[in-house]
């Protein structure tokens, strides 16, 4: 390894004992980063990696709400403002019980690649709470949004930092978020938050971005070897708002979609899931993928089981980080999977992606693959400043476009760097030297 890049990691991992999402998230780019660290000693020169793996700004902070029977609650408030050398800060906040220092800075270091990597101006950030919205009433979950708002009001702009959804926030969320925002500020800055309802700001195409776009990055990598998904058997983790479109998409373009899963099974259908079923199930009426049973009894619900085992072409982690596992990886291999697509952010485990590494199959990350969402708010942040609104075809032709650009990009670093498609290594490689341009750009802040 580079003497400069293990002196930052071994820096790091003193700094940041026990935070192991982020440690994990750090190695995986900096080990990627020796062959420019070699073309480049103005980066050593400049500190450029020390620099970039501190936070320019940590937030942490006590959200205190009552819930329907006038019990009194008490949540952690995060926001990571990580990186703005490209822009202003931009990524989602997630409102889960998981929900901690390590996995939030670790979101907003992965932020900083995947915003880079779309080539529109966005800084790294991420943000959210340990408040979990399961369960919740719409009026417990706008108290609760309110006071989260009470504080993170004075730290967002649509200049300074712009936050959207992720994993618990959603456009119910968004709205309530906005509206105490509006309220606490005075101003009506629809910029100021992205994965906003249609009816007032927000992008047509928004829900389906992240789950289309890694479909269309995982169409370029098989069109790359001249292949398709057209008659491919795949299987997708989660069912939330990722895995529901990327099942769509699959679909759309040919594959036969025969599992997803949640945090306590898989369904498994043989004859292929419905998606119409499916959303229904998710999105109207919010229930557990086992309902799906009483719409389609030849279906299966595994209980306490993952996807992974279940013979297919392609699987499509779209749950959480470090969902797929070696044993997991072990499966997939001996089951024939020739592609892996991350539609979310770092759901491969270090050792199971040695094991799929060694075994030749496509892998795509999720800095790459899980673009597409940042993307579209992105396009959702134009739209805001100059009071527009694009049609759902200009914003897929768009999400395709850039889908399509980050998957050549990727290509391209990985050859000129020595490691012909590897997909991992041009992603981080790519997403770096735009961002390490601009902050030797920007001198010494």
């Amino acid at each position: 390894m580079n003497p400069y890049i293990e002196k930052v990691l071994e820096k790091v991992k003193k700094r940041d004992h026990g935070q192991d999402e982020f440690l994990q998230a750090i190695e995986e780019v900096l080990v990627c980063l020796a062959p420019v660290v070699n073309e480049h000693p103005e980066i050593e020169e400049a500190n450029i990696l020390e620099r970039l793996t501190e936070a320019e700004r940590l937030l942490m902070f006590k959200v205190t709400w009552q819930d329907d029977n006038n019990q009194v609650h008490v949540n952690r408030g995060f926001r990571v403002q990580f990186n703005s050398s490209l822009g202003p800060y931009k990524g989602g906040l997630r409102f889960h019980p998981t929900v901690n220092a390590s996995i939030m800075k670790f979101l907003a270091f992965e932020q900083i690649f995947k915003n880079s990597l779309t080539g529109l101006l966005m800084g790294g950030a991420k943000g959210g709470s340990d408040f979990d919205p399961r369960g919740r009433s719409d009026s417990e979950v706008m108290r609760f949004c309110q006071n989260f708002m009470n504080e993170l009001h004075r730290h967002i702009g649509f200049q300074t930092d712009v936050p959207a959804g992720d994993i618990g926030v959603g456009a119910r969320e968004i709205g309530y978020l906005f509206g105490h925002y509006k309220k606490l500020t005075n101003r009506y800055e629809l910029g100021t938050l992205t994965g906003k309802h249609t009816d007032w700001g927000g992008a047509l195409g928004r829900t389906e971005a992240t789950g289309y776009g890694c479909i269309y990055f995982a169409s370029e990598m098989l069109k790359h070897i001249n292949d398709s998904f057209e008659g491919k058997t795949c299987v997708v983790s989660g069912s939330g708002n990722v895995a529901l479109y990327a099942i769509k998409k699959l679909q759309e373009l040919g594959a036969k979609v025969v599992a997803c899963s949640e945090s306590t099974g898989t369904l498994y259908d043989s004859d292929g899931l419905d998606f119409s079923s499916l959303r229904m199930i998710k999105e109207v009426n919010r229930e557990r993928l086992s309902s799906y049973l009483k719409l389609k009894p030849n279906a299966k619900y595994l209980k306490d089981v993952k996807p992974w085992g279940i013979k297919c072409d392609a699987a499509i982690p779209c749950a959480t980080q470090n969902e797929l596992l070696e044993n997991d990886a072990k499966e997939l291999i001996n089951n024939g999977c020739k592609l892996i697509a991350e539609g979310a952010n770092m759901p491969t485990h270090p050792k199971a992606y040695v094991l799929i590494k060694k075994a030749g199959i496509a892998f795509a990350p999720g800095k790459a693959a899980n673009a597409g969402g940042v993307a579209v708010s992105g396009l959702e942040m134009q739209q805001n400043a100059s009071w527009q609104t694009m049609s759902y075809e200009q914003v897929d032709v768009e999400l395709q476009r850039i889908m399509t650009s980050i998957h050549d990009n990727c290509l391209n670093f990985a050859s000129k760097y020595g490691q012909p498609n590897d997909y991992v290594f041009g992603a981080n490689i790519g997403g770096f030297l735009k961002v390490s341009h601009a902050m030797m750009a920007h001198g010494v802040t």
